[in-house]
């Protein structure tokens, strides 16, 4: 018998519990220091800052403006992680290490995103609107890379290691340098090896 509720939306503890499994298969599959899933999930500030971040998003889309931005203050002092509360962000979303992470209020992560530690999606702009930028499916961001504004990076992509990137991509693009340039992904191309350490010299 289904546990979904007429018109087919789920238990709110129904969901909740199926995204925690996501996320801990996405940091087993991702991370390969990961041992077991109680280890991730006592001991990874990344999914901490996530599972906190759902919780001041859904107070700020009820418009608790104030609590879930002080709740978000809150999982920064705990993680070194800080996500407005007004960030929209996808399914499996994972951040390896963690620290110095800043996700702008008008930012749009898509599903099975990976950020490294110092990674920025910021703004350049203090006018209204969308100021940060979007990232598709499947987008890895290396360590200390910058995003900067309401720009769009395609599904697929890779932002190397200390990029700063100012410019839309399209999907399935390396992007290294600063300012960064896209590239096109190679068939088969690893890319892992970009996100830790740049191909280029700051």
């Amino acid at each position: 018998m289904s546990a979904a509720r007429p018109g087919g939306r789920r238990p709110v503890l129904v969901r909740a519990v199926a995204g925690i499994r996501e996320d801990l298969a996405a940091a087993k599959l991702r991370d390969p220091a990961a041992r077991g899933a109680l280890e991730i999930a006592l001991l990874y500030p990344g999914l901490h800052a996530i599972w906190a971040h759902r919780v001041w998003h859904a107070l700020w889309r009820r418009r608790a403006r104030f609590l879930a931005r002080a709740g978000s203050q809150v999982t920064r002092w705990l993680t070194g992680i800080e996500i407005h509360p007004g960030a929209r962000i996808g399914r499996r979303f994972f951040i390896d290490h963690g620290m110095g992470i800043v996700i702008g209020e008008t930012a749009k992560v898509g599903d099975d995103v990976m950020l490294y530690h110092g990674v920025t999606l910021g703004g350049r702009t203090r006018d209204s609107g969308k100021r940060h930028p979007t990232l598709g499916d499947g987008v890895a961001v290396g360590a200390g890379a910058k995003i900067l504004g309401p720009i769009m990076i395609g599904a697929g992509s890779a932002v190397g290691a200390n990029a700063v990137v100012t410019r839309d991509a399209p999907p399935d693009s390396v992007l290294v340098g600063v300012p960064a340039k896209a590239r096109p992904r190679k068939a088969g191309e690893d890319t892992r090896a970009l996100l830790a350490a740049p191909e280029y010299i700051i």
